[in-house]
C-alpha cells in the first residue's frame, strides 16, 4: 500500500524544519494531508505528490533524461504507485523503470540521508488525450550517489525517454534543485552512513541482537546481527551514531575500547547499498540483566554455532575474521584511549520536546497516556515526543498535530524551561526541552489512541497527582520564572 498520510506529513515537516522559508510553497500539499484522499493518487486534484531520483556519479554530475511527451531533460521520476512503501522507494523504482539503474547500485548520502532534498511545486498542463485536466504536482526529491566506481550502463524505458545525459550540477535543469544541491556541497564520493558494533568479552565469544520479524519494515527481519543502526543529521560523527543507537536500544550497556574495526556493505529494505563502519569493544556484562527496547534478545555466541543461527554471511564472516585475530583466551587488544579525564567515555543525551499550552483561564493542557505505553503508562504528561531527524521546534509543530491535531507556526515557539533529567538509576540522561506555544489553531483532540486516552485543561494550583515527575517539575520551574532543572543525578 502506498505511504500514508502521516508519514508523508513526518517527512515534508521535517524538511520544512530546514527549509521554513517554503512554508507558503507548502501549504496547499499540508491542507491536502489533511484531507481524507491519497495525496500519492494520480486522480487527486487539484494536486498529487510525485517523486524523483537524483543520481550523482563521482564527477559530481547529475543524471538527467529526456521525456519524449514533453522534450524536457529532467532527473528520472513520476507518480507513486500503490505497491510503493515509502516515497524513497517510489523515487527507487522510477529510476530502475526508466534508467534500468537498480538500488543496490545506488547508496544515500551523508548530507541527506534519506531526506528529501528538494520538494518542488509545478503545474501540469491538462492531457485530454488521457482525460487529465491540468493540475499541480509536489515532486519530492531525493539524493543518491552511486555505489561503485563506475556509473552503471543506463537502459532507457524506450517508450517515454529518448535519451540521458549526465549534467554538472551547476547545470541541473530545475532551479530549486540546482541550488540545493551546490548548498550541500556534495562531492559524489560513497561514505558509511551506518554504524555498527562487534561486541565481544575478550575471551571468544560475541554479542549478538536478533530482530523483530517485521519483513519490510525491519532491516534483516527476524535474523540476529550486531547492534548499531543508521546515522541521523544530529549525529557529529558514526561513533556519534553508534553511542546513540546503543543508548535507544539497550540503554545501559556501553563498550570499552570502542575503535573501527572495518567497512562492511549491506542491503536496505529497500535494495540500496549500505556502507557500514563497523566499531570492536569490549563488554563482559549479563545481556538478560539489561533492559532491551528494540528487537527480541541478546545472547553471547561463540564463532563456532555462528553456523546454527540466522545471521547474514557477511556478519559471520566479520565474527570468524576478528576471532581469527584475537584468539580465545589470548590478551585482549587495549582499549582505545578515553575521551574524557579520568577514563569516562562519553553519554549520549537523548532529546525530548514538549509542548506547553496555556488557555485565557491559565489552565495546563495535559494528556493521559494510554496504560499500556511504553512510558509512563496512565500518568499525566505534556504533548510530547522524541526529536528524530529534524530541529526541536520541527518536532514539536509535527508532534502537536499528529498527537492533537494542532495547528503550531514555528514563530510562534518560546523555549520556557529545560529538564535534564535520569530517570533511572545508571539509565541515559535525557534533556527534556519544554517549549511554550503563544498561539495555535485547533482544539485538543485525541488522534493516536494507542498512546493517549484524553486531553484536559489544568488549573496550575490543581494538577493531577499521578503526573509524569519531570513535568511537575517543569510546570513549577515555569511558574517561578526559572530556566533550568535537573532530576534524578
Amino acid at each position: 500500500m502506498p505511504p500514508s498520510s502521516s508519514s508523508i506529513r513526518k517527512t515534508v515537516q521535517a524538511y520544512l524544519g530546514r527549509h521554513p522559508g517554503e512554508r507558503d510553497a507548502l501549504a496547499e500539499l499540508l491542507a491536502a494531508l489533511d484531507r481524507p484522499v491519497d495525496v500519492t493518487a494520480r486522480t487527486t486534484l487539484p494536486g498529487h505528490i510525485t517523486c524523483s531520483a537524483v543520481i550523482v556519479d563521482r564527477q559530481c554530475r547529475v543524471l538527467h533524461i529526456r521525456h519524449r511527451a514533453t522534450g524536457l531533460l529532467l532527473t528520472p521520476g513520476g507518480h507513486v504507485e500503490p505497491e510503493d512503501r515509502t516515497l524513497l522507494a517510489a523515487a527507487l523504482r522510477e529510476v530502475a523503470e526508466e534508467a534500468g539503474i537498480a538500488p543496490g547500485n545506488l547508496c544515500l548520502t551523508r548530507q541527506m540521508l534519506g531526506s528529501p532534498v528538494d520538494i518542488d511545486v509545478h503545474d501540469i498542463d491538462a492531457n485530454p488525450a488521457k482525460g487529465e485536466p491540468a493540475h499541480r504536482h509536489y515532486d519530492v526529491r531525493y539524493v543518491f550517489y552511486i555505489a561503485g566506481d563506475e556509473p552503471p550502463a543506463i537502459t532507457l524505458q524506450n517508450e517515454e525517454v529518448s535519451g540521458a545525459r549526465w549534467l554538472p550540477l551547476s547545470e541541473v535543469t530545475s532551479p530549486t534543485l540546482r541550488e540545493k544541491l551546490l548548498q550541500a556541497r556534495l562531492d559524489g564520493q560513497p561514505e558509511p552512513v551506518n554504524a555498527s558494533a562487534l561486541i565481544h568479552d575478550g575471551r571468544g565469544r560475541y554479542l549478538l541482537h536478533l530482530r523483530d520479524h517485521k519483513p519490510g519494515v525491519i532491516w534483516q527481519p527476524g535474523a540476529f546481527s550486531l547492534l548499531g543502526g543508521g546515522r541521523t543529521h544530529v549525529d557529529q560523527d558514526l561513533e556519534g551514531t553508534l553511542l546513540r543507537e546503543l543508548s535507544e536500544e539497550v540503554p545501559d550497556l556501553l563498550p570499552e575500547g570502542l575503535e573501527p574495526y572495518a567497512v562492511e556493505t549491506a542491503t536496505s529494505v529497500d535494495g540500496l547499498s549500505v556502507p557500514i563502519q563497523v566499531f570492536t569493544g569490549i563488554w563482559r556484562g549479563d545481556p538478560d540483566r539489561h533492559r532491551l527496547h528494540e528487537g527480541v534478545l541478546l545472547r553471547w555466541f561463540a564463532p563456532d554455532v555462528l553456523d546454527r543461527l540466522r545471521l547474514s554471511p557477511a556478519t559471520r564472516d566479520l565474527i570468524r575474521r576478528h576471532a581469527a585475530e584475537n584468539p580465545a583466551g589470548g590478551a585482549p587488544r587495549a582499549a582505545a584511549p578515553p575521551l574524557h579525564e579520568g577514563g569516562r567515555r562519553p553519554v549520549l543525551t537523548g532529546i525530548g520536546v514538549h509542548l506547553h499550552l496555556e488557555d485565557d483561564e491559565g489552565r495546563v493542557l495535559l494528556g493521559l497516556r494510554h496504560p499500556d505505553a511504553e512510558f509512563a503508562g496512565n500518568t499525566w504528561h505534556y504533548l510530547a515526543g522524541k526529536c528524530e531527524q529534524e530541529s526541536a521546534v520541527a518536532c514539536l509543530v509535527r508532534e502537536a498535530w499528529e498527537e492533537a491535531g494542532l495547528v503550531i507556526n514555528p514563530a510562534d515557539v518560546d523555549l520556557a524551561h529545560v529538564v535534564h533529567v535520569v530517570d533511572a538509576p545508571g539509565g541515559p540522561p535525557l534533556m527534556q526541552l519544554v517549549f511554550r506555544a503563544r498561539r495555535w489553531k485547533g482544539e485538543p483532540k485525541v488522534r493516536e489512541t494507542d498512546k493517549c486516552l484524553g486531553w484536559k485543561w489544568w488549573p496550575r494550583h490543581e494538577l493531577p497527582d499521578r503526573l509524569v515527575s519531570y513535568t511537575r517539575t517543569a510546570l513549577a520551574g515555569i511558574a517561578e520564572g526559572r530556566a533550568y532543572s535537573e532530576l534524578g543525578w
